[in-house]
Protein backbone atom coordinates (compact mmCIF):
# COMPACT_ATOMS: atom_id res chain seq x y z
CA UNK A 1 0.00 0.00 0.00
CA UNK A 2 2.08 2.79 -1.30
CA UNK A 3 -0.65 5.34 -0.13
CA UNK A 4 0.34 4.39 3.43
CA UNK A 5 4.02 5.40 2.83
CA UNK A 6 3.30 8.86 1.19
CA UNK A 7 0.95 9.96 3.68
CA UNK A 8 3.85 9.32 5.81
CA UNK A 9 5.93 11.06 3.88
CA UNK A 10 3.65 14.24 3.43
CA UNK A 11 2.99 14.11 7.72
CA UNK A 12 6.74 13.88 8.67
CA UNK A 13 7.71 16.73 5.67
CA UNK A 14 5.18 19.19 7.19
CA UNK A 15 5.65 18.33 10.57
CA UNK A 16 9.51 19.58 10.06
CA UNK A 17 8.04 22.54 8.05
CA UNK A 18 6.25 23.48 11.15
CA UNK A 19 8.48 23.31 13.60
CA UNK A 20 11.46 25.22 11.13
CA UNK A 21 9.43 28.18 10.82
CA UNK A 22 7.15 28.00 14.23
CA UNK A 23 3.91 27.86 12.83
CA UNK A 24 1.18 27.35 15.54
CA UNK A 25 -1.43 25.27 13.65
CA UNK A 26 -1.06 23.98 9.73
CA UNK A 27 -4.90 24.48 8.11
CA UNK A 28 -4.24 22.30 4.72
CA UNK A 29 -1.60 20.66 2.91
CA UNK A 30 -1.85 20.82 -0.69
CA UNK A 31 -0.40 18.03 -2.90
CA UNK A 32 -0.43 17.15 -6.75
CA UNK A 33 -0.53 13.68 -7.34
CA UNK A 34 0.16 12.61 -11.08
CA UNK A 35 -1.76 10.01 -12.86
CA UNK A 36 1.02 7.67 -13.56
CA UNK A 37 1.55 7.31 -10.05
CA UNK A 38 -1.31 4.99 -9.33
CA UNK A 39 -2.11 6.09 -5.87
CA UNK A 40 -5.80 6.16 -4.65
CA UNK A 41 -6.44 9.41 -3.61
CA UNK A 42 -9.32 8.48 -1.20
CA UNK A 43 -7.20 5.87 0.16
CA UNK A 44 -4.23 8.68 0.41
CA UNK A 45 -6.50 10.86 2.16
CA UNK A 46 -7.59 8.14 4.99
CA UNK A 47 -4.35 7.49 5.48
CA UNK A 48 -3.10 11.31 5.89
CA UNK A 49 -6.30 11.76 8.15
CA UNK A 50 -5.65 8.64 10.46
CA UNK A 51 -1.58 9.16 10.66
CA UNK A 52 -2.82 13.35 11.97
CA UNK A 53 -4.74 12.38 14.88
CA UNK A 54 -3.72 13.34 18.32
CA UNK A 55 -0.78 15.50 16.29
CA UNK A 56 -0.19 18.89 15.62
CA UNK A 57 -1.56 18.36 12.37
CA UNK A 58 -5.13 17.43 13.40
CA UNK A 59 -8.31 19.05 11.78
CA UNK A 60 -5.53 19.98 8.92
CA UNK A 61 -7.57 18.77 5.43
CA UNK A 62 -5.38 17.14 2.35
CA UNK A 63 -6.01 19.34 -0.67
CA UNK A 64 -5.55 16.42 -3.73
CA UNK A 65 -5.11 17.89 -7.43
CA UNK A 66 -4.53 14.98 -9.81
CA UNK A 67 -2.49 16.04 -12.30
CA UNK A 68 -3.00 14.06 -15.72
CA UNK A 69 -1.07 11.90 -17.97
CA UNK A 70 0.53 13.13 -20.95
CA UNK A 71 3.11 11.64 -22.94
CA UNK A 72 5.42 11.90 -26.04
CA UNK A 73 6.28 9.72 -28.95
CA UNK A 74 9.80 9.87 -30.04
CA UNK A 75 8.88 7.84 -33.30
CA UNK A 76 5.91 10.18 -34.31
CA UNK A 77 6.35 13.64 -32.15
CA UNK A 78 2.66 12.61 -31.00
CA UNK A 79 2.18 14.99 -27.14
CA UNK A 80 -0.92 14.54 -25.49
CA UNK A 81 -3.06 12.02 -23.63
CA UNK A 82 -1.94 8.19 -23.47
CA UNK A 83 -3.96 4.71 -24.15
CA UNK A 84 -6.07 3.84 -21.61
CA UNK A 85 -6.22 0.48 -20.15
CA UNK A 86 -9.19 -0.40 -18.57
CA UNK A 87 -8.52 -2.87 -15.52
CA UNK A 88 -11.87 -4.80 -15.07
CA UNK A 89 -10.47 -6.03 -12.14
CA UNK A 90 -10.09 -2.51 -10.08
CA UNK A 91 -12.38 -1.46 -12.17
CA UNK A 92 -10.53 1.79 -13.07
CA UNK A 93 -8.44 2.93 -16.57
CA UNK A 94 -4.89 3.05 -16.45
CA UNK A 95 -2.58 5.21 -17.97
CA UNK A 96 -0.45 3.69 -20.95
CA UNK A 97 3.26 4.78 -21.99
CA UNK A 98 1.72 3.67 -26.03
CA UNK A 99 1.24 6.29 -27.84
CA UNK A 100 -2.07 6.55 -29.42
CA UNK A 101 -1.32 7.58 -32.90
CA UNK A 102 1.18 5.03 -34.47
CA UNK A 103 1.46 2.60 -31.30
CA UNK A 104 5.11 3.11 -30.05
CA UNK A 105 6.67 3.21 -26.97
CA UNK A 106 6.32 7.01 -25.74
CA UNK A 107 7.71 8.90 -22.82
CA UNK A 108 5.83 10.34 -19.85
CA UNK A 109 6.08 14.04 -19.67
CA UNK A 110 2.98 14.94 -17.22
CA UNK A 111 1.28 13.08 -14.81
CA UNK A 112 4.51 11.21 -12.60
CA UNK A 113 3.93 14.25 -9.93
CA UNK A 114 3.98 13.46 -6.31
CA UNK A 115 4.84 16.55 -4.18
CA UNK A 116 3.55 19.06 -1.61
CA UNK A 117 2.69 22.77 -3.49
CA UNK A 118 1.28 24.37 -0.48
CA UNK A 119 1.20 24.72 3.10
CA UNK A 120 -1.76 26.67 4.55
CA UNK A 121 -1.00 28.03 8.23
CA UNK A 122 -2.50 30.22 11.00
CA UNK A 123 -0.55 31.72 13.43
CA UNK A 124 -2.09 32.56 16.52
CA UNK A 125 0.19 35.93 17.44
CA UNK A 126 -1.17 38.97 15.20
CA UNK A 127 0.88 40.71 12.56
CA UNK A 128 3.53 43.32 13.74
CA UNK A 129 3.07 46.27 12.29
CA UNK A 130 6.14 47.24 9.48
CA UNK A 131 8.08 50.82 8.81
CA UNK A 132 5.76 51.69 6.26
CA UNK A 133 2.24 51.20 8.15
CA UNK A 134 1.11 54.43 9.82
CA UNK A 135 -0.85 55.27 12.76
CA UNK A 136 -3.37 58.09 11.95
CA UNK A 137 -4.56 60.25 15.12
CA UNK A 138 -7.56 62.23 15.67
CA UNK A 139 -7.36 65.66 15.00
Amino acid sequence: MQEFSLAAEIVESVQAFARDHAHSKILDVGVQIGEFTDVDVEQLRSCYDTMTRQSELEGSQLDIEAVAAAVLCPVCSYKGKPVYWDDARAGTRRATLQCPNCGGAAEPVQGHECLITTVRVFDHEPPRPTSRQTTSRAS
